[in-house]
């Protein structure tokens, strides 16, 4: 009965998409399966002789890896032009060392083309690395290979990343503290309390001094004697007062030779000048600029610098916020609260897909992922349903909007097209993949086991060793860098539990978007060397 029931390809679909995200949900000391458990439990139904359409399959991968896209385009080019592009190597150089460890393994233990490029995706706890390689390969095996490297991928680098700080006894805040990361760039700010000696600034209000001259500088406040006082256009400034100056260092120090001196000091607060930071996230602000939310003037707060993308600037009155903009701001605890609830207002519009466009991008994507391509001495590739969407995605996420395609959906909205379109891919792989597994494992035995470990192992301290000796990174910074290029999640989620700060998961999304790329294109041209 239950046998015949499951021949419906809908009914089958569904019973397996359940059992796997009950699989997923289940929790060992934190950790968990998610997605994955849909990919294990239709191996299952497919060793069993189930199996779900094609169709369904192509679908789910055309859908997710546009999500992956439309999420990572604005990131990525961002990166390539700034001193991000740092992490996007150390992402690049892990998929690499990666694909050299899949080619000697291969050879080694003579593994066929499509389960070696399976395992190197599931050490990578790459999903587009999977499609792109069963793409290329056109072989269930690569899904063999994916669904065995998978599980010792995940819990190999959260177990790195926990255990490493302990073996070499690092001091993780201390280390932090002492160290420049992603988040500074030739563009950040910085501070300087400048104490006011030129006479000729004496009773005149800090809209009159001027400091636009200074294009990057914002006075976010004054200090008089014991006094904390927000810095406001009309705030009074007077000969002796000490001006904390946020900008570049450049424009600084042409400040400090103007006004006065520079003076270090102890920001003893007994008026509850209080320094938060607020994330844009309210549609009522995005798309303004500084200017014309007036917040010196309706608020009595001041801004004082800017994180985008994972990287701090000078705030600037002419930029137009964007959802997930970073503002650090100074005011009182009560003025405070209203700037952060008018930039984390929402409404009750919580999906904004617009058919017409995600539909273009497909559209689109698919045929240029149909255009074969000449790599002079290794043949013709194709970058498929995996490599085309994500190749267009990422260009029109870039941009925002082309034409009539529209690119920056909410974030739940990708998240939910992302969602259902990688359950969808899992489930078809999985149940092509469940027909041949327990012969493979047979067949292959301890070979597959020990290969696998080797490509999830040698990256791992490859990546880690140039984070930190090449590229002289603190350890946070690192073990995020080296998350980010094993486009490991679970990890990234280990390393936030070590150290109270946004560090790790900004080194994690600056290298993400390289390695998520590079190891699908990766998965395509290795065929050529197995």
């Amino acid at each position: 009965m239950v046998s015949s029931l499951l021949e419906d390809q809908l009914l089958l679909l569904f019973v397996i998409l359940f059992l796997g995200s009950v699989l997923g949900k289940v929790s060992i000391k934190g950790l968990s399966l998610g997605s994955s458990g849909v990919l294990l439990v239709a191996m299952i139904f497919g060793h069993f002789g189930y199996q779900i359409s094609g169709t369904v399959q192509q679908l789910g991968l055309s859908l997710f890896i546009v999500a992956v896209g439309l999420q990572a385009g604005p990131r990525f080019f961002r990166m390539m032009r700034t001193s991000g592009i740092v992490f996007g190597i150390i992402g690049l150089l892990i998929v690499l060392i990666a694909a050299v460890v899949t080619i000697i393994v291969s050879n080694l233990f003579h593994f066929s083309p499509a389960l070696s490029i399976g395992l190197m995706t599931g050490a990578l706890t790459s999903t587009p690395g999977l499609a792109a390689a069963l793409q290329a390969t056109n072989d269930p095996l690569a899904s063999v290979g994916y669904g065995i490297a998978y599980p010792f991928g995940v819990i190999a680098v959260v177990l790195f990343v926990q255990l490493l700080p302990r073996v070499l006894k690092v001091d993780l805040d201390k280390d932090l503290n002492e160290a420049n990361g992603p988040i500074r760039n030739e563009e950040s700010p910085e501070v300087m309390t400048i104490e006011v000696t030129n006479t000729t600034y004496n009773k005149k209000t800090i809209k009159e001094i001027h400091f636009e001259r200074y294009h990057s500088i914002v006075i976010s406040r004054v200090i008089r004697r014991d006094r904390n006082i927000i810095a406001l256009n009309d705030t009074v400034i007077l000969k002796g007062d000490r001006l904390v100056a946020v900008g570049l260092k450049e424009e600084l120090d042409r400040l400090c030779h103007d006004i006065g001196k520079k003076v270090e000091i102890d920001f003893h607060n007994s008026d509850h000048v209080k320094l938060r930071k607020v994330t844009v996230d309210s549609e009522e602000v995005i798309g303004k600029n500084l200017k014309e939310l007036g917040l010196r003037s309706a608020y009595g707060v001041t801004v004082t610098r800017i994180e985008r993308g994972g990287f701090e600037f000078s705030q600037n009155p002419k930029w137009r916020l964007e959802r997930g903009d970073v503002l650090t701001i100074v005011s009182s605890e009560d003025r405070i609260k209203e700037v952060e609830a008018l930039f984390s207002r929402k409404h009750l519009t919580v999906t904004n897909v617009h058919i017409l466009s995600l539909s273009l991008v497909l559209l689109i994507g698919i045929a240029v992922g149909m255009i074969p391509i000449h790599l002079p001495g290794l043949g013709t590739i194709t970058l498929g349903v995996a490599g085309g969407p994500l190749f267009v995605a990422l260009i029109i996420g870039h941009f925002g909007k082309l034409g009539p395609i529209r690119a920056r959906y909410y974030q739940p909205s990708t998240r939910v097209v992302s969602d259902i379109g990688l359950v969808l891919f899992l489930a078809g792989a999985g149940t092509t993949a469940g027909q041949g597994i327990v012969e493979v494992v047979k067949a292959e035995g301890l070979g597959l086991v020990f290969g696998g470990s080797l490509i999830t192992l040698t990256p791992i301290l490859a990546g880690y060793f140039i984070a930190k000796k090449w590229f002289r990174l603190n350890t946070i910074h690192s073990l995020g860098a080296l998350c980010g290029g094993m486009t490991s999640t679970p990890g990234l989620g280990a390393v936030n539990q070590l150290v109270e700060s946004e560090e790790p998961a900004i080194a994690y999304a600056a290298a993400y978007p390289f390695a998520l790329i590079f190891v699908a294109i990766t998965s395509q041209l290795l065929i050529f060397f197995l």
